[in-house]
């Protein structure tokens, strides 16, 4: 009878410990190369710190490619979500070569996908299309803006991504008129503020505007972190901060972008966020070397 009990007991260990590996869900971030001043776009160093505050979140491995799309062929290989933080534009590197078609393949099984400030950006004719679908919007060249203000969260939506968020306000470069969906179908709006007129008076960091068509809109409010949930089966967001890599040691500036991250890979967030600790050193840490 001993010997059936601890059989039994063996066989349940096995089954609990292959359930928990089966379960572990992997999340790619790719860190863009350097580019701007020290302090500014500091993609690696702000990926590898978000991999840090991850790394006590059961069941989730994070892997971190620096400076650019990753050389290794088996990069993506299991990955439940790849996130971009890096330059964008012209030079995006989702639209380099044939990525984008890589990338569709990937969102089509269902993979998150997201992206990290300058990385919302794409031309409207090559990743415009593809950003709708797979994120639900994207910066658009004279279309978006990009000034550095302060906007005030004050409230957020009833959505887990919010699970342990206070009101907090903080200076970055916040891109707002953001291309989105008609009607903005399927998007909800987690990070919302309202611009004050002198923020849509500009000046925005390039262009400097302003824009008439971004005046035009005073007193609208504006979406600057947003999640889709796709057809395919997959997640999707976009979040337009992440400009100065000083602001990763705001509580709620980081719980919002970490609780994203848990969200996409289809991980439940806790009922009061990802925890996390960062001291100065650790915002020291990772910097790019720039002169």
């Amino acid at each position: 009878m001993k010997k059936t009990i601890l059989a039994l007991a063996l066989i349940f260990a096995v089954f609990v410990s292959t359930g928990s590996s089966a379960e572990t869900k992997k999340l790619v971030l790719i860190a863009g190369r350097p580019s701007h001043p020290p302090g500014m776009h500091e993609f690696r160093a702000g990926a590898l710190l978000l991999q840090k505050c991850l790394q006590n979140v059961p069941g989730l491995t994070t892997v971190v490619y620096s400076n650019g799309w990753p050389h290794e062929p088996n990069a993506f290989e299991g990955a439940n979500a790849i996130v971009i933080y890096s330059d964008g534009g012209g030079g995006h590197p989702a639209i380099q070569n044939d990525r984008l078609k890589i990338l569709q393949e990937y969102a089509r099984k269902g993979v998150g996908i997201g992206m990290m400030h300058y990385a919302c950006e794409v031309p409207a004719d090559r990743g415009g299309k593809e950003f709708l679908e797979w994120i639900g919007g994207f910066y658009e060249d004279k279309v978006s803006c990009n000034p550095m203000w302060s906007p005030e969260f004050k409230e957020f939506p009833n959505h887990p991504i919010t699970r342990g968020l206070k009101p907090f306000s903080i200076l970055d470069e916040w891109y707002f008129n953001i291309h989105f969906r008609d009607k903005m179908e399927g998007i909800t709006g987690i990070l919302v503020a309202v611009p004050s007129d002198e923020v849509r008076k500009g000046p925005y960091v390039w262009p400097k505007g302003p824009y008439p068509h971004i005046i035009a809109a005073s007193g609208r409010p504006e979406v600057l972190l947003w999640v889709v949930e796709r057809p395919d089966g997959g997640r999707g967001f976009g979040f337009t901060g992440g400009h100065y890599h000083k602001n990763w040691g705001d509580p709620n500036f980081r719980k919002v972008i970490l609780n994203t991250l848990v969200w996409l890979v289809k991980m439940e967030v806790p009922p009061n966020g990802v925890e996390s600790t960062v001291t100065p050193e650790d915002l020291e840490k990772n910097l790019d070397p720039k002169k």
